[in-house]
């Protein structure tokens, strides 16, 4: 192979010690910075070496070293990050967490107070809180047509509604279940989990019913259960014990089926959550 070089080339070692430049020793001084000295001394004598310097070193930023950084192990700080700026926010409003709560025993329902018309006006306020949700309309007076399915909002802007809604107080019925003890069991929502809804029956049983595997049945009222004078930002009215203990069952109601398998998450993740529609063929 031919070699090409010219014979009065300078060249240059790569691998010549850098401990001298001009024979002198280097000299790490602010006056005396070592990168113009080393660049000046080590170029080819065909160019300029203080312009090469002066428009591609003097003033820029070199990278000695750019380690490659995993984007998982990034993304995984950042989320410790905020689960951290998070958990000091919640303790500063005196939010406490779900294994602090699960240790004081917010959860645990003593067996004296397991009754399920102590729960009737926690639901007749979930129904007043559906019904300023979902802007039903109030009830006609008396003498006329009783409510029609016409009354009631589209399904298309109530299905957004629901899905972030929060269903503690509901009253829910377990329609299909791959465990057949399950199918018909009707009560009344007290705690949802990420995975299971703990329901009260009319027989003053306390069960706990996986989603997994199941479809639920929600009523809704068909006709709003607030007063003509309730205001739209008003608090909710309280029902009062002279009431009559009704359910959602017992006036004209709407029912929404709810897959389980699709409704794995808590009440406080489901209001961030973005659902998209997709085809159900379980159960």
């Amino acid at each position: 192979m031919e070699d090409k070089r010219k014979p009065n080339a300078k060249q240059i070692d790569p691998y010549k010690e850098l401990s001298t430049i001009a024979g002198n020793r280097v000299t790490f001084k602010s006056s005396t910075p070592y990168i113009p000295q080393y660049v000046t001394s080590n170029l080819t004598a065909s160019s300029d070496p203080s312009d090469i310097y002066a428009n591609r070193v003097q003033g820029r930023q070199l990278l000695l070293e750019n380690p490659v950084r995993d984007p998982r192990k990034r993304k995984e700080e950042e989320e410790k990050r905020q689960k951290i700026y998070e958990l000091k926010k919640r303790k500063k409003m005196g939010v406490i967490g779900k294994r602090e709560a699960k240790e004081k025993g917010v959860w645990r329902l003593d067996k004296t107070q397991a009754k399920y018309k102590l729960f009737i006006p926690l639901h007749r306020l979930w129904m007043s809180y559906m019904s300023e949700l979902l802007g039903l309309a109030l009830p006609l007076v008396e003498g006329s047509a009783p409510p029609s399915a016409k009354s009631i909002p589209p399904s298309q802007t109530m299905y957004p509604k629901l899905v972030k809604a929060d269903f503690h107080g509901a009253v829910i019925t377990v329609c299909r279940s791959k465990n057949p003890c399950l199918v018909g069991l009707t009560g009344i929502v007290l705690h949802e989990t990420e995975n299971a809804f703990k329901i009260i029956t009319k027989s003053n049983a306390v069960k706990l019913v996986p989603k997994q595997n199941s479809v639920f049945t929600l009523a809704i009222p068909l006709h709003s259960t607030l007063p003509s004078s309730h205001k739209p930002n008003a608090p909710l009215p309280l029902p009062g014990t002279d009431e009559t203990l009704e359910t959602v069952l017992d006036i004209p109601h709407v029912e929404f089926e709810l897959y389980g398998n699709q409704f794995r998450f808590r009440s406080a993740d489901r209001a961030g959550r973005k659902f998209k529609h997709k085809e159900t063929v379980e159960l």
